[in-house]
Parts: structure tokens; C-alpha cells; sequence
């Protein structure tokens, strides 16, 4: 029965290449038939083994291993020139949105913001480091205008931004931004996501000439919180030094070690970023479209779920937020904290920086493989007259490479071992963090027990969204 299980998923999966695609979707391509009871049951596991030995190991020597550093050597700063380059970029790729292909697996602004910027930009911030420094379109322009004041550092401002704003701006346009993504009806057509994209630039742009480019990029400008935040895990660290930048590399997350409690408007925006992820993945299976009487081998398409999925969302980030914000005051009672709760609250809740990653790369896994392919291609013609200006034109897109059972075994694997090291990870960062509220190495411990029950319950919920059927 197992063998002609396989083989019909198969022949399914070899169907599935000329289905239509979205240029920002991570739809799978096969019916996951592994053991994926075994693989839930090791991964919690797996967490909850790493808790013990984390008990188990002084944390001095954790924090000493932690604040390692290898040097690399100085750099040249090119933030100014890569700014302006990206800046010219992000304009040609408006201008290809507004009188380019109307396909958007051939117009390359959907695929550049949906899949090289928003799924592959971010693992380099994760896994890297913060290149986004050097990417941001904002930046150069900034820098201009205020040389043109005379002023030399892009730092001073009108207008003062009041400090008990916090990261409520940019909570309330990454609402909006995973509003649009997820629940839009066409988030990837070329026109609407030029004008989208146009004034989000220029209502940011104006942003930072009131209240100065550092203030609004740390707190308002979205794109550049969440990157600055995720770029926190990233294995180089940099150090601005006059016209150059000290570089050094280090562990994965070491750089959580020296990071500030975030206020409760800051805690709550990197939990709307997983939250968003997860409901992406949730609001497409069939758990979730039964709930709502909906047949997912009919499905009716995204303009008659906008009422149900945007309740979905809310409900989402709701119950992360709430279990996530319940966990630590959990944690400080069992050990008769006296620190005040934000303090606590803010600084753990660094700890899913690595838990964010993990579920992006292992949700939009596939759509990096294929529409990554698609993106490299379009850029070659951006506006469809037959250019060629890269050499990828032509290119043959190779869907098939997240088709057939092969390809689901590998895929499976590397998402179910990221979202496991990520866990495993996001616990010893907690760990750490809660060293520095606790010095005691019991209490620190025993303080995280309700938070790594939550993360092993959160293994458990992202290896089934990965295995569970899916439609839409």
C-alpha cells in the first residue's frame, strides 16, 4: 500500500509544474508520506534534551564561548554608493511594474519583493549579517539631501520623535504589509504592487527627513526593524570605524548577548513577524479552511476569504502573543523574581529571533527554489521587449526541482532540521538572557522552564504545518 502511495504522489507531483504559481507563495508540490509522527516526537525532544544539558553547563562558560570573536579584518564603508545603486533599482523595478509584463512570474517587482527581498534578503540578515545597511533605498538619498543642509551625518532631525511612540509605527505598517501579502487578493499584481511599494517609499522617505534617518528606520520604516532585529543572529558582526567597517565573525546569535530590553510595542512586533509566517502556512490547511466550511478541493480563492483570514491573522498573533507573554511572567514566578515584568519580558522575547528565521526559511523554502529562478530570469527583461541585459532571458525555470519523492524526502529534512535548530537555538539564547536577569545558574534555569515548554509545543505545531495538506 505504502509503494502505491509513492508512486501515485508522484505522478501527482509530476502534474503539478504547469499549475499556475504566485510569485510570493510557498505551495507544495506532493503529499508528505513520512513518518512525520517520529520526526514531531524526536524534534520536541531534541528541545527538550537541549534544556537539560543547557542545566547542566555552567553558564559562565557558555557566555565566555559566546563573546568569542574571530577577527576579519577592516572593510571599506559602501552603505553610500550601494544605497544609491539599490535606489536606482527600486525605481527601475517601480517603472516595470507600472508598464511592464502584467504576468508576475515575468514582471521582476513581485518576484524581487515577494521572493529575493523578502524570503532571501532575510536569510542573509540571518545568517549573515545586516546587509541591509548597504541595501536600504532610503539611505543614499537621505545622505544627499542632507549634505545639501550641510549637514555630514544623516542624524539630526526637525521634529523630535517622542520616545513613547517606541515601535508602534512600524508594528501598525507591518500589519499592513502581512495584511497585504497573505490576505490581499493580488498581492503580486505588477500595477498595484508598483503604487504600493511608491508611496510606502516616499511616505517613509518623508518620515526621516522629519524625525532624522536613525529614528524612523529603528522604529518606523518596518523593513529596516525586522531586518536590524533578525540580523542580530548573523555570523558577522560590524563595527563602523570612520570610513570603514571593522568586521569579525561569531556564533550564531552571539550578538543577543549585548542587546537592550525591547518595550512592549517592540516584543509585539517581532511576535506579529512570526505570527505572520505561521498563519501563512495555517490559513492554507485544511484543518483551517474545514473550520470555516470551506472545501479545500474547491477552493474559492483568496477575494472570498478576506473576512475570515484577516480574523485569522488577529487571532494568530493573539495567541502567540498571549502564550509568549504568559510564559515569562510563568517563568519569574516560579523563582520569586522581583524584576519588573517588562524588563523580563523584553529581553527574552529576543530569544525567537532564531525561531523567526528557522520558520522562514523552512516556509518559503520552496518559493526561494522556484521563484528565485523566475526572479533571475525577469530581471535580464524587465519591461517584456525581448531584452536580454544579464544573459537569463532565456533561462529554463527547473520547477521539477521541488517535485517527486526525492525532492520531498531532502525538502522535508532541511525544513524539519531547521525549525529543530532553530528551537535548539532560540533555547540556549534564552538561556543566556535569562543568565543575565538571574546570575544564579538554578534560577536562571528553572525561570525558563514555561518558555521552553511553549517551544517545544511550537516544534511540534511548525513540523505539522509543514507535513499537513494544503490548497490555495
Amino acid at each position: 500500500m505504502g509503494k502505491v502511495l509513492r508512486r501515485s504522489a508522484a505522478i501527482v507531483a509530476a502534474m503539478l509544474p504547469s499549475a499556475p504559481a504566485f510569485a510570493h507563495a510557498s505551495d507544495r508540490g506532493h503529499v508528505l508520506l513520512l513518518p512525520t509522527g517520529h520526526y514531531m516526537a524526536g524534534a520536541a525532544f531534541a528541545v527538550a534534551a537541549s534544556f537539560l544539558v543547557l542545566a547542566l553547563v555552567p553558564p559562565q562558560r557558555l557566555v565566555a564561548l559566546w563573546r568569542q570573536r574571530l577577527a576579519l579584518g577592516p572593510v571599506p564603508d559602501l552603505a553610500l554608493p550601494l544605497s544609491l545603486l539599490s535606489f536606482m533599482g527600486f525605481a527601475m523595478l517601480l517603472a516595470a511594474g507600472l508598464f511592464g509584463s502584467r504576468d508576475p512570474l515575468s514582471n521582476p517587482l513581485p518576484l524581487v519583493v515577494w521572493t529575493l527581498l523578502w524570503v532571501g534578503l532575510t536569510l542573509v540578515q540571518g545568517l549573515a549579517g545586516n546587509a541591509w545597511r548597504w541595501l536600504n533605498p532610503w539611505y543614499g538619498p537621505y545622505r544627499l539631501i542632507a549634505k545639501v543642509m550641510g549637514n555630514a551625518e544623516p542624524r539630526e532631525s526637525a521634529l523630535k520623535f517622542p520616545a513613547w511612540v517606541g515601535y508602534w509605527p512600524a508594528f501598525v505598517l507591518f500589519a499592513a504589509f502581512a495584511w497585504f501579502e497573505l490576505i490581499y487578493p493580488a498581492p503580486d499584481d505588477p500595477e498595484r504592487l508598483a503604487i504600493a511599494a511608491g508611496l510606502y517609499w516616499v511616505v517613509s522617505f518623508a518620515f526621516m527627513l522629519a524625525f532624522g534617518f536613525e529614528r524612523w528606520s529603528r522604529h518606523g520604516e518596518f523593513l529596516s526593524a525586522f531586518f536590524t532585529m533578525i540580523s542580530r543572529f548573523g555570523i558577522i558582526e560590524g563595527e563602523r570605524q570612520g570610513n570603514r567597517l571593522k568586521l569579525a565573525l561569531c556564533w550564531p546569535g552571539a550578538k543577543l548577548d549585548r542587546v537592550e530590553p525591547l518595550p512592549l510595542s517592540g516584543a509585539l512586533f517581532l511576535l506579529l513577524t512570526l505570527a505572520s509566517v505561521s498563519f501563512d502556512g495555517f490559513s492554507k490547511t485544511f484543518v483551517w479552511l474545514g473550520w470555516n466550511g470551506v472545501n479545500p478541493l474547491e477552493f474559492p480563492g483568496r477575494s472570498s476569504l478576506i473576512g475570515i483570514n484577516s480574523t485569522g491573522l488577529a487571532a494568530m498573533f493573539v495567541m502567540l502573543a498571549g502564550l509568549g507573554l504568559v510564559a515569562v511572567p510563568a517563568g519569574e514566578r516560579l523563582v520569586r523574581s522581583t524584576l519588573p515584568l517588562p524588563k523580563a519580558a523584553g529581553l527574552l522575547v529576543w530569544s525567537i529571533v532564531p525561531i523567526a528565521l528557522a520558520y522562514h526559511f523552512s516556509h518559503y523554502l520552496t518559493s526561494l527554489l522556484v521563484n528565485g529562478q523566475y526572479a533571475i530570469a525577469a530581471l535580464s527583461d524587465p519591461f517584456g521587449h525581448g531584452w536580454n541585459l544579464f544573459g537569463t532571458a532565456g533561462m529554463t525555470v527547473e520547477a521539477g526541482i521541488v517535485m517527486g519523492a526525492d525532492s520531498a524526502w531532502w525538502l522535508w529534512n532541511l525544513q524539519a532540521a531547521a525549525i529543530v535548530a532553530g528551537h535548539v537555538l532560540a533555547v540556549l539564547a534564552a538561556h543566556l538572557l535569562a543568565y543575565r536577569l538571574h546570575p544564579r545558574a538554578a534560577r536562571a534555569t528553572l525561570s525558563q522552564l514555561p518558555l521552553t515548554l511553549l517551544m517545544i509545543g511550537y516544534t511540534v505545531f511548525g513540523l505539522w504545518l509543514l507535513s499537513t495538506p494544503t490548497a490555495g
